[in-house]
């Protein structure tokens, strides 16, 4: 018998760790169906809320905020590239070069999660591509516009949303929502409204932590 679970996947776009941890649990979940048939919906969470128009350099952003070398930076990397790798997602082998303001990417996702649902997803994928894989300005409209496109939306909407402040109220309340109930790091998975999985998990975590909260739910 088939069991549905929901599943709130919090996180950024500027977060490599989430692009790990979205391509597991997409991996996870095709391993798990049908048994198991999960509703994903993306919330936003900023880890730059005040990072100011043109970004800054990533190496320079992670000294100040993190004391990390140069040489950990580099094994981290590293490190990411071949995590992505084993859950089908390329990173670029120089990182994301620059650090941007997400906010107006948010707002794009809960355009999609509101009005195509079924492309949010691949929406969030398309943002996380253009910002790791291909070093894109995560804060210029054209690029994420071209994300939008990718992902079967419709590029006049997406540039109307982004010369307006549409949905930013929405983005700010979910934000204050999911800190106010605790998440402090990202990715965060949450299933049901009420377990927490954190951090970019392995395929396997998260399949067999899907597979038992599923089974709890209907016992």
């Amino acid at each position: 018998m088939t069991q549905t679970v929901q599943i709130d996947f919090v996180s950024d776009i500027s977060c490599p760790w989430c692009a790990v941890g979205l391509s597991s649990l997409a991996l996870a979940l095709e391993r798990l169906h049908p048994e198991v048939v999960a509703l994903v919906r993306v919330h936003p969470f900023e880890l730059n809320p005040a990072m100011g128009p043109g970004g800054q350099d990533v190496g320079e952003h992670l000294t100040e905020k993190y004391g990390s070398t140069p040489e950990q930076q580099a094994q981290i990397r590293q490190t990411l590239v071949e995590r992505g790798a084993a859950v089908g997602f390329t990173f670029h082998p120089e990182g994301r070069g620059r650090i941007y303001n997400t906010f107006n990417a948010h707002r794009l996702l809960h355009w999609a999660g509101e009005a195509h649902p079924e492309r949010q997803l691949a929406l969030k994928m398309a943002l996380l591509l253009a910002c790791h894989r291909d070093r894109q300005a995560m804060d210029e409209p054209a690029v994420l516009v071209q994300a939008a496109v990718d992902a079967g939306l419709d590029a006049v909407r997406a540039h109307a949303i982004l010369a307006s402040d549409a949905y930013a109220d929405a983005v700010r309340e979910s934000e204050a929502f999911f800190t106010q109930a605790g998440i402090r790091a990202v990715p965060a998975v949450i299933v049901n409204r009420r377990h927490l999985i954190s951090g970019g998990q392995p395929v396997e975590a998260y399949e067999r932590a899907l597979r038992d909260l599923a089974a709890q739910a209907t016992a």
